[in-house]
């Protein structure tokens, strides 16, 4: 009992002792109500490309908190960029509100925040900061034209190249649009499958590899860019391995949430001598699958 006074005495003492802060912390929620509830509802929407967005405040909330020894140890300065910017960010939100344009409305955010950090610490506090104020952009949705158009042609471009591997491999591929025709079988690259959801997922978790790493700055940025080729065929390959499935076993296969268990499966009954008992492909508890070259031991008969 005695804890809950003590822990609200805390939280006065906090407040009384940093005002401006919690002033502005107020002010800013409320400014941006409306903003943040457009946010939200795009992350929880169905389908959504910004799911993670509801983790990225609290990522850069702990990237921060990871410094706080650095950051206490600067002495606050109030830099003159301070107002300037806070007023601008505010001005491109109420342009933003009046025409109901809520992404610029989101970005206008990053700026009064960064204002309000060079009003109350300065620049020695910005610069140590700006990372984890500027990875705050990976939970700002883009707009739902340019999301549709960036999907379109990257589903478009998966297809392509998927059609391509196939008749490569030998399977008889024809695309149209966005769709993979084959003889016994046929594959949809769907928005959902464009492989944009990925790739906004993985830059914004290769951004953060890449500030972590310890290195020149070329091999950083090396490491941020890679992100995209590799988002992009991770999402081809996918839809490459569910073509030939689809192409080889039917349809129903490429359907299956565990699809990967039933080709491995597949694979076993063409491969091994007793698939209950497989020797060249191994089951891994809680890891997955794994190839054995090793020839099986003979069997003694008799």
């Amino acid at each position: 009992m005695e804890k809950s006074p003590r822990k609200i005495k805390i939280i006065k003492d906090q407040i009384t002792s940093h005002p401006k802060e919690f002033l502005l912390a107020g002010m800013f929620i409320l400014t941006y109500i409306p903003t943040l509830l457009w946010m939200w509802d795009r992350w929880f929407a169905r389908d959504s490309y910004y799911s993670h967005g509801i983790l990225i405040p609290f990522v850069s909330g702990f990237l921060v908190w990871q410094m706080r020894a650095e950051l206490a140890a600067i002495r606050p300065k109030s830099s003159s960029w301070g107002m300037p910017l806070i007023a601008g960010g505010l001005f491109v939100h109420i342009l933003s509100s009046l025409f109901r344009v809520y992404f610029t409305s989101a970005f206008s955010m990053i700026m009064v925040l960064a204002g309000a950090i060079l009003f109350l610490y300065g620049t020695a506090t910005f610069r140590k900061i700006v990372f984890p104020l500027g990875f705050l952009v990976f939970m700002m949705p883009i707009p739902l034209v340019v999301v549709a158009n960036i999907s379109f042609k990257m589903k478009i471009f998966a297809a392509q190249i998927a059609t391509a591997a196939l008749n490569g491999m030998g399977l008889e591929a024809i695309r149209s649009g966005s769709v993979l025709k084959m003889q016994h079988a046929y594959v949809v690259v769907d928005d959902i499958c464009s492989g944009l959801r990925s790739l906004i997922a993985l830059t914004a978790l290769g951004s953060i590899f890449a500030w972590w790493m310890k290195g020149p700055m070329y091999k950083r940025v090396l490491l941020f860019c890679s992100t995209i080729p590799i988002a992009i065929a991770t999402n081809v390959i996918r839809i490459i391995f569910l073509s030939f499935i689809s192409e080889v076993w039917g349809p129903e296969y490429a359907e299956e949430r565990e699809y990967l268990r039933v080709f491995i499966n597949r694979l076993r009954k063409l491969i091994e001598e007793d698939p209950s008992n497989p020797h060249y492909i191994l089951t891994i508890p809680g890891v997955g699958y794994r190839f054995n070259r090793c020839e099986p031991e003979p069997v003694a008969i008799g």
